[in-house]
């Protein structure tokens, strides 16, 4: 939980996408920003303020943030994205454009999503193919044929129906992975301190 344990609600797409204008970031969509801090959680990281924004400046391929509201924005966006990850209630959401928005756009940006949280969770390099379940493999795989998804789409039904049913795979995938990762990590953390000589018995 954020702060306070006062959870933080996810910033609207159109919120990062003003952040990217006022930083002068033109061709990077608010959904890699989002995939990539996902992709992160996902695997187990947990980034530090100055980690979080250096990771940003990179994918936005700037030096550092001009705005001290952009910084706010960012970790209001890390913060929620977090708290949604270890909710109980299955409460994480993509942040992708809203469905008023043509279904070309919002399948380009889920096919950024994707790709941007494969590159956060494989920037963490604590997983392989053997530490990951059958599972987490497959569904890896998925999310990389996700990101290559044809954004050349027509406005019907159908299309529309399969674009959401597809977004809600890639939602329920992350849950998935970032249930695994996270507590493969934590048994091995309660190994690791198991492991430790008991300081008591040194007396």
């Amino acid at each position: 939980m954020s702060e306070d344990n006062i959870p933080v609600d996810l910033p609207d797409f159109e919120v990062i996408a003003n952040l990217f204008v006022e930083e002068g970031v033109g061709l990077v969509s608010p959904a890699e920003l989002h995939g990539l801090i996902a992709g992160h959680l996902a695997a187990g990281a947990r980034l530090q303020p100055a980690m979080l924004i250096q990771a940003a400046c990179e994918l936005m391929d700037t030096e550092a943030l001009k705005q001290e509201s952009s910084k706010v924005t960012l970790l209001n966006l890390y913060g929620a994205t977090t708290d949604a990850l270890e909710s109980m209630d299955l409460e994480f959401e993509l942040l992708l454009p809203d469905d008023e928005n043509e279904i070309s756009l919002r399948a380009e940006a889920l096919g950024r999503w994707c790709q941007s949280f494969l590159s956060g969770f494989g920037l963490y390099g604590k997983h392989t193919d053997a530490s990951l379940s059958p599972e987490a493999k497959e569904t890896l795989n998925d999310l990389g044929q996700i990101a290559q998804i044809s954004a050349d789409l027509e406005e019907l039904d159908e299309n529309e129906s399969d674009l959401m049913e597809v977004q809600e795979y890639v939602r329920m995938a992350v849950l998935m992975l970032f249930t695994e990762c996270n507590k493969a990590l934590a048994d091995k953390e309660q190994e690791f301190a198991k492991a430790q000589p008991d300081s008591n018995r040194l007396h």
